[in-house]
């Protein structure tokens, strides 16, 4: 394959990655014809398929997946020979690429576009996902630095703490529930709970609670994001424990009440985790540093 192009490897990373032509095309801003020679004549190269239509879905061959597990690689090196070469004219240029757990969007935003002030040049990419998948992108070497309640075991990571990290009981305002003045945790004794999937901070954080206090819920039904949680209350389906980060808003204008449960809000932490063996360029290093300086009063303020 000494005749492969770098361009080919990229078109074709981008066909493995969304397995199709058409969204290579569109991600690239390519014509989808262009992008299919691209592919034949890496075949070809290859001596091998490397993608096979069926029906109306592309799967990659056994030679495709090897080949695109390389291509990955090889684009994930040239960008970190990039990231290596901007970091040399200092932390004011170059490229991070933060991941942040669902939880954290609702002010990974505010703290990005502070640090952008800091370093105009440098580009900035985040990306919002759940617990599972921040991890395995971490795993990956796929993102630089994640923000999470609970660095991942899986692995060797370091976790610096930047802030702390409440968690409330809320409901509707007409719930009965509202009216208590102080309630001990077994007030909440056979409650219907809107929880976060197991697996996450939030859910994980919940268990710890029920298990200390003996609560015994009524029902647990599984959400699989706070938007449809915080709906869901409002529509009366139940109570919820939930990060007092999401709710800010809706606590504001009435939309919900936080209610007074003993041992509330329990708190955590918000970390800023990173590969142990990853070397972080002196733009993560800053970001890093910025976030233990002034991430708590700024999400105090959000």
């Amino acid at each position: 394959m000494k005749n492969v192009t770098l361009r080919q490897l990229r078109i074709f990373e981008s066909v493995a990655r969304h397995l199709s032509f058409s969204r290579a095309a569109e991600e690239l801003h390519l014509t989808q014809p262009a992008v299919s020679m691209q592919v034949k004549q890496l075949e070809e190269a290859a001596g091998l398929p490397l993608t096979e239509q069926m029906g109306k879905r592309i799967h990659l061959t056994a030679a495709g997946e090897v080949l695109a597990h390389h291509a990955t690689l090889i684009a994930r090196q040239l960008e970190d020979a990039a990231e290596a070469l901007a970091a040399l004219r200092g932390t004011r240029g170059g490229r991070l690429t933060l991941g942040v757990v669902s939880t954290a969007k609702y002010f990974a935003p505010r703290l990005l576009a502070a640090f952008r002030r800091q370093a105009p040049e440098a580009e900035l990419r985040l990306q919002v996902h759940n617990r599972e998948v921040i991890i395995e992108l971490l795993a990956g070497n796929r993102i630089d630095l994640a923000i999470m309640g609970r660095p991942p075991q899986d692995f060797p990571t370091v976790a610096q703490r930047f802030a702390r990290h409440p968690f409330v009981f809320i409901a509707a305002p007409d719930h009965p529930r509202v009216k208590a003045r102080r309630l001990a945790p077994a007030g909440l004794q056979g409650e219907t709970f809107l929880i976060r999937e197991a697996g996450s901070g939030t859910r994980a954080t919940f268990e710890r609670f029920v298990a200390e206090h003996e609560l015994e819920p009524g029902r647990i039904l599984d959400m699989g994001s706070n938007e449809t949680i915080k709906q869901a209350v409002m529509a009366g389906m139940g109570i919820a424990f939930i990060s007092a980060h999401t709710v800010g808003l809706e606590l504001a204008v009435g939309r919900l009440v936080r209610l007074p449960v003993a041992g509330t809000p329990v708190m955590r932490d918000w970390f800023v985790v990173h590969r142990a063996e990853k070397r972080l360029l002196p733009l993560a290093e800053a970001f890093c540093a910025f976030l233990v300086e002034h991430g708590e009063a700024m999400i105090d303020m959000a």
